[in-house]
């Protein structure tokens, strides 16, 4: 029987010398546990479970926004039989109350290695398609996992009174998405892979893509930034004709298959053997190009059978160290315009450390105006200016005309009307009374955003459109408007934001001017 309470192996796996490990993710399906474990997912469960090969095993959370058999069922057997289980937690099916009671589930089962993520928005599934949750997302998970880690403190008893719940010993990780096309939408997800850092995250996993430029220019940019001691995880998904399809088409949020590497997948899959001969060997050079760049580890998706992970794995075994340099100059597959961080090196078709891309450096304070920077965003500054920073303006008055209102909640009733009309005409307010506009560049993530991000854009758009609707993301649209100001590299400084629920439906002018909301909240906290 396994000490469950030291069970904390994998942290250690990531931070030996000399060794590239291997996850493999093990994806659940909609039933029973016994519906799960067919013949065939058992024999391959059972042989993850069981090879020296494997580290760890990474069970999905409703993948794709599908309703699925919840990963603790498939993980237990697994756990108990002394293999490392990795459990993807998502936001966007359960509240801060649920996710807080699901780690200390898992943590009493000892389960402590997770996944944080933000999560798929759901599909169409029983009676149509479920309402999502995403009252926080996955840096304001890590943040909450980072608390129960250093022992909670919670009220007890009478409101003043409060103690330190026992300690977790989580090891949690994240995703990042550095596959995106353009500036706006790539530069975004770097800040917020800091930010998840910042909020605890103790090792990053990447999106799937196949492009060795933009993965080896992520490892530059943690290096660059002072980050380099984080474990990244490469994730190599293999291929098929019909997954490739999907990914070409975007039916998958996040991942990205050029027409070039579609045509490839495409023209194998016609051969005799379906293309598996090809699509495997594709994914041992990507785990060697992630090995000879330096990354800690590889991760095995789309996989259903073990005899499937010893071949690739053999296969990669099969190359000469210096092998994987040639392999990162025939898996470049990146989109015509595409942009990048780091210019390119000549003779490795890679990044070139430390110099970054010289034409949007040169950008960078030009401040030169864009689509995004509109008369409405000049307006919000100045109102925003003059009656909203702390201290200055009107703010002071409009603090003591608050704490006299009959209901300081809602301020003065002569205000009231005119905060609501002006909102919701300028903004599609929906009264959330805990306001982030000031954050977001004055886009509101409540109404505008699918998944109500606050601490930066999730990894599901397409091409710098939502996943959901048809328009462009807002945090694009801030990172421009940020950018005009020459402070893009300030767009997430607010970050991690918890929006307080309780005040939904109040005055969030009074909320801000009698220090309610989380911006108050945060001006008291003490950095960690």
């Amino acid at each position: 029987m396994i000490d469950l309470r030291s069970n904390l192996r994998l942290k250690e796996i990531l931070s030996e010398k000399d060794r590239f490990p291997i996850g493999v993710e093990l994806v659940s399906t909609r039933g029973t546990i016994k519906q799960n474990q067919t013949p065939k997912a058992h024999a391959f469960s059972e042989s993850l479970t069981h090879s020296p090969r494997v580290d760890w095993v990474s069970i999905t959370d409703n993948a794709g926004g599908n309703p699925q058999l919840a990963p603790l069922a498939l993980g237990t057997p697994i756990l108990y039989a002394g293999k490392e289980v990795v459990i993807h937690l998502t936001c966007k099916d359960l509240n801060r109350y649920a996710l807080e009671s699901q780690l200390w589930l898992l943590a009493s089962q000892g389960f402590h290695n997770i996944l944080a993520l933000t999560g798929d928005y759901p599909i169409e599934s029983f009676e149509g398609r479920a309402k999502p949750v995403f009252d926080i997302d996955s840096v304001a998970l890590l943040t909450m996992i980072k608390k129960l880690n250093g022992g909670l403190e919670v009220t007890a008893g009478g409101a003043k009174t409060k103690k330190k719940l026992d300690s977790t010993h989580f090891f949690a990780g994240a995703v990042t998405s550095n596959f995106k096309l353009h500036e706006n939408t790539l530069l975004p997800q770097y800040d917020k892979l800091e930010r998840k850092i910042q909020s605890g995250a103790q090792y990053i996993i990447n999106q799937i893509g196949f492009d060795a430029r933009k993965s080896h220019e992520l490892i530059e940019y943690l290096r660059m930034r002072g980050l380099g001691r984080t474990p990244l995880i490469g994730n190599v998904y293999v291929l098929s004709p019909f997954v490739a399809r999907l990914f070409h088409e975007m039916k998958i949020p996040g991942v990205v298959l050029t027409d070039e590497l579609h045509a490839i997948c495409e023209k194998q899959g016609s051969s005799p053997d379906k293309g598996k001969k090809f699509f495997r060997e594709f994914a041992a050079k990507q785990l060697a190009i992630y090995r000879g760049l330096g990354y800690k580890a590889g991760y095995l998706g789309g996989v259903h059978s073990y005899r499937e992970v010893e071949e690739i794995l053999d296969i990669e075994k099969s190359f000469a160290p210096g092998d994987w340099k040639q392999f990162a100059k025939e898996i470049l597959f990146s989109r015509k315009g595409e942009f990048f961080l780091f210019e390119q090196d000549e003779d490795s078709r890679l990044a070139r450390p430390g110099e970054v891309n010289r034409q949007w450096a040169a950008t960078l304070h030009a401040k030169k105006s864009n689509k995004n920077v509109t008369f409405l965003y000049h307006l919000s500054k100045l109102s925003h200016a003059l009656a909203f920073t702390q201290g200055k303006g009107v703010a002071p008055l409009a603090e003591k005309i608050c704490r006299k209102a009959k209901d300081p909640s809602h301020g003065p009733v002569w205000l009231r009307p005119i905060e609501h009309l002006a909102k919701a005409v300028l903004f599609s307010c929906h009264e959330c009374g805990d306001c982030s506009l000031c954050e977001t560049a004055f886009l509101c993530p409540e109404s505008q955003c699918a998944k109500n991000q606050r601490n930066g854009p999730c990894g599901g758009t397409r091409d710098g459109k939502c996943e959901v609707y048809e328009k462009e993301c807002i945090w694009a649209r801030a990172y421009d408007r940020m950018k005009y100001e020459g402070k893009s590299e300030h767009l997430l400084d607010h970050a991690p934001v918890i929006q307080n629920q309780g005040l939904r439906g109040t005055s969030s002018w009074a909320n801000f001017w009698l220090g309610k909301d989380h911006t108050a909240t945060k001006a008291t906290k003490k950095p960690s």
